[in-house]
């Protein structure tokens, strides 16, 4: 029974969805995923729909047929014959999908790309439950060997460096006390000895998660890759100690910030712009990297990966080590251990 008042209102089917409920649950669904991931799905169905518009002549339209997905691969990736590494789409097709801006430069996809364009099209395929054509047995098997046979080939990408404790200090004496000196000073720091924050971690981090102790500072980080849903957990209040809080209490002062985001853009004369971007930390490793003459490949995720390295040269427990990264894989955080870790480690020095 409806009450009087709600006469008005129009009733609901309860098998259906309206348009307004429609825009409402995709509105949800935007907002739940990352500017990043939105970003890179956008730019791998773009590629597909122009890949697919010169290829077929005619206009993309799910479901795609399972023999595409595989003309897919073998266009996209190289492989070993007689006349040396080779992949399949045309030279007039590669060149125009360069110049329309769909593809940085001639020549096969990085595997990685070639993976994660797959992965595009299958989560396509996936919310809109049609027949998936990258579970098709054979396109599945086609990826496996192509990544054995990059993986002999020695053609898959390679780990960017650790930023451990030596080169992190080299780094940081880089660091002038001018505003942007001090802020990227408190930035390395903040991202490296909590724990190795990920670069949307640290564009976004704000005030108002961030809470004094006598000790220093206690960030919490309510929502990251691994804590999606924003549960609230122990491990999600880092500790930003010693260096760190001397850094991050400097960067304050003397930016005057109290609300809002932490890590901000540093305009001539001194003005403070708006929050830094994703891609503007890792400009700032590689700056600072090239300054103080640190030889070697770093990106911002070197931050991270060098923290966990760092805490295996120091025989921290593993427990602990996640507990400030997050993790939630014991295999996860392995994979970032480097080689000049693993050599310190009692295992690995049984004989004198």
């Amino acid at each position: 029974m409806r009450l009087p008042a709600l006469q008005k209102v129009p009733a609901l089917q309860p098998t259906e969805l309206s348009d307004v409920t429609r825009r409402a649950v995709e509105d949800l669904l935007r907002e739940g995923e990352s500017k990043n991931t939105m970003a890179s799905y956008k730019s791998a169905l773009r590629y597909w729909a122009a890949w697919y518009g010169i290829r077929y002549g005619g206009q993309i339209q799910l479901p795609v047929p399972s023999p595409c997905v595989l003309q897919f691969i073998v266009d996209h990736a190289e492989r070993t014959t007689d006349k040396g590494l080779v992949s399949e789409l045309p030279a007039l097709i590669d060149q125009t999908l360069v110049q329309a801006g769909y593809k940085g430069k001639l020549g096969a996809l990085a595997h990685n790309t070639l993976v994660h364009r797959i992965a595009v099209l299958s989560k396509a395929h996936q919310v809109r439950e049609l027949k998936n054509p990258c579970q098709d047995p054979t396109v599945r098997e086609l990826l496996s060997r192509t990544r054995k046979a990059y993986a002999k080939r020695g053609a898959l990408p390679q780990k960017k460096e650790a930023l451990t404790k030596d080169p992190l200090q080299a780094i940081l004496a880089t660091c002038n006390d001018s505003l942007r000196g001090k802020r990227d000073r408190a930035l390395l720091l903040f991202a490296w000895a909590s724990g190795g924050r990920r670069r949307s971690e640290v564009t976004g981090a704000d005030m108002q998660f961030l809470k004094p102790i006598p000790e220093g500072f206690v960030y919490n980080l309510a929502y990251s890759k691994t804590n999606q849903a924003g549960v609230d957990l122990p491990e999600n209040n880092k500790p930003l100690l010693g260096a760190a809080a001397a850094a991050l209490t400097a960067w304050l002062q003397a930016s005057g910030i109290e609300a809002g985001a932490i890590f901000r853009s540093v305009r001539k004369g001194g003005h403070l712009g708006e929050a830094l971007s994703p891609a503007a930390v890792r400009a700032i490793v590689k700056e600072r990297c090239e300054l103080a003459g640190v030889a070697g490949s770093y990106s911002a995720h070197s931050l991270r990966s060098g923290f966990v390295t760092e805490a295996g040269r120091q025989q921290v427990t593993l427990a602990d080590t996640m507990a400030m990264t997050g993790h939630h894989s014991v295999a996860t955080v392995m994979g970032y251990f480097r080689a000049d870790a693993s050599v310190k480690t009692a295992a690995a020095n049984l004989l004198p």
